[in-house]
């Protein structure tokens, strides 16, 4: 085997990246057969990855019809919000001295590239460097459970970002202040500090739009 990935594979990241980083917002109906021309592969793996999409919550088939693209709704973005909040305080109250003042360096070094991410308007790689960024809070407590846990949430958290890339760049300047409050109180071991500044950062950036008649549907990813 020379390693590249199945036509069913490829199938499933293409679509499921469309979906997460908006190109199939929720609400929209996917038919088999566009995708398949537009992946380059038959119609027999785009079936296969819908398939394995529906089962993870994204999507719902509607045979003959197509597949209904699925959003997060506001209680399942609020759910998240407050799993990314324990995780992420949780890692960070229990990480060494040392572990401490090691991630504090090396995210400062994160926060510089974020901010030329966000001077580029180039969202998508700020959103890669900033689930990194959060990831290395629950990295630090060396408690394999909890990132295992993080990283099955890392794909909702994408979605979630992606939705509001535009709120994103709104709030460029006021984010990587607000990362770098989160380091400087990493570095201190100022635990109360951290979870307080995180939780108002978290809700700050997953607060719902303000416009009404927004809707998402509901998600039921594992």
């Amino acid at each position: 085997m020379d390693g590249s990935p199945s036509a069913a594979e490829r199938a499933y990241q293409a679509i499921r990246d469309g979906i997460l980083n908006g190109v199939h917002p929720a609400g929209t109906m996917l038919g088999e057969e566009s995708l398949a021309t537009e992946i380059g592969v038959s119609r027999t793996p785009v079936r296969t990855a819908l398939s394995r999409l529906q089962d993870e919550g994204w999507i719902v088939i509607y045979p003959k019809r197509g597949a209904l693209v699925q959003g997060l709704s506001e209680r399942a973005v609020a759910d998240l919000e407050d799993a990314r909040l324990m995780l992420e305080s949780s890692g960070a109250s229990r990480a060494s001295r040392e572990v401490r003042d090691e991630l504090a360096e090396r995210l400062r070094s994160s926060i510089a590239a974020q901010r030329e991410a966000f001077q580029a308007r180039d969202v998508r790689r700020f959103i890669e460097l900033t689930i990194g960024f959060h990831r290395a809070f629950v990295e630090a407590a060396g408690n394999d459970i909890l990132l295992e846990l993080n990283d099955r949430l890392a794909d909702r958290q994408r979605f979630v970002l992606f939705s509001k890339g535009d709120r994103l760049l709104a709030r460029s300047d006021d984010i990587i202040a607000e990362h770098e409050e989160l380091v400087e109180r990493l570095r201190t071991s100022d635990a109360t500090g951290f979870t307080n500044a995180l939780r108002q950062h978290l809700a700050d950036n997953y607060a719902p739009p303000a416009t009404p008649g927004h809707e998402r549907g509901s998600q039921t990813t594992r």
